[in-house]
């Protein structure tokens, strides 16, 4: 339940991809329009959008509730800039915070909306007790992540190249589900597999630049990779490539709704 993520890493990454992100995110747009689907149907007097990221959601949050607060809360300083000077609506605030110590007062906001953001946090209990501690009783937590076979291929690449962590770690939905403090009750949970297909290997990588998603884990190899390896990576990842030819890339989605009830 615990991973080594080096935050400082990851505001900087996605700070950086701020101006390409939204080019390449078919994926992760979505995967949030699926988690838009699950909101409840109720009348939140505020609304946090946790890993804003650009802002996308920002319009389709206030178009859900068009009369509660939007808190556009994010910890890559670069995305909340994008978001508040791209997707700019009423009522909204953009705070620069990180998810496991949210500067928010205690039982101030009714739902809270978090499309794959959370997968870079390093404590879930952490984060789920966070959460808990500012949803308003009553309230709502509807999040997507990512599991462990996200990117599986590339992981198993890498390792036939050598003994390095090159790719991003995610934590199983048990693990999810073992780290729920019990004032929080699950009221749904889906799970998907989604399997994107390139042309070339060099697509894959691109795009995961573009979208700041590099490897976040602490201690991992730094420097540059030698020839060898990268010729070992790529000629691994080719063995994996389907009977059409395509280039796969596995994502592992995890949706949940989680709810505070009024009386702990």
């Amino acid at each position: 339940m615990t991973m080594l993520i080096d935050k400082q890493k990851v505001a900087n990454s996605f700070s950086r991809a701020a101006d390409t992100y939204d080019s390449v995110a078919e994926l992760q747009r979505d995967i949030g329009h699926k988690l838009i689907d699950l909101l409840p149907h109720s009348a939140p007097q505020r609304v946090l959008d946790l890993g804003c990221g650009t802002g996308y959601f920002s319009p389709k949050l206030h178009s859900a509730y068009p009369s509660a607060s939007l808190v556009n809360l994010d910890l890559a300083l670069g995305m909340l800039r994008f978001a508040r000077e791209h997707r700019s609506v009423e009522q909204a605030y953009w705070i620069c915070g990180d998810a496991e110590a949210l500067p928010l007062a205690n039982n101030s906001i009714d739902v809270i909306f978090s499309s794959l953001a959370i997968q870079w946090c390093e404590n879930l209990p952490v984060l789920f007790n966070e959460i808990k501690r500012v949803l308003s009783p009553g309230g709502y937590f509807v999040f997507a992540t990512l599991g462990p076979d996200t990117l599986k291929e590339l992981r198993q690449a890498w390792q036939q190249a050598d003994s390095f962590t090159h790719v991003n770690r995610f934590l199983s939905l048990e693990e999810h589900l073992s780290a729920l403090p019990e004032s929080l009750v699950v009221e749904e949970i889906q799970e998907e597999e989604r399997v994107l297909r390139y042309r070339q290997l060099k697509e894959l990588t691109d795009e995961l630049k573009q979208l700041g998603a590099h490897n976040m884990n602490a201690g991992q190899q730094t420097g540059l990779t030698g020839r060898e390896r990268v010729k070992r990576f790529k000629a691994a990842y080719e063995q994996q490539r389907l009977v059409d030819g395509a280039i796969p890339a596995t994502y592992q989605v995890y949706y949940a709704v989680l709810h505070k009830p009024l009386e702990e």
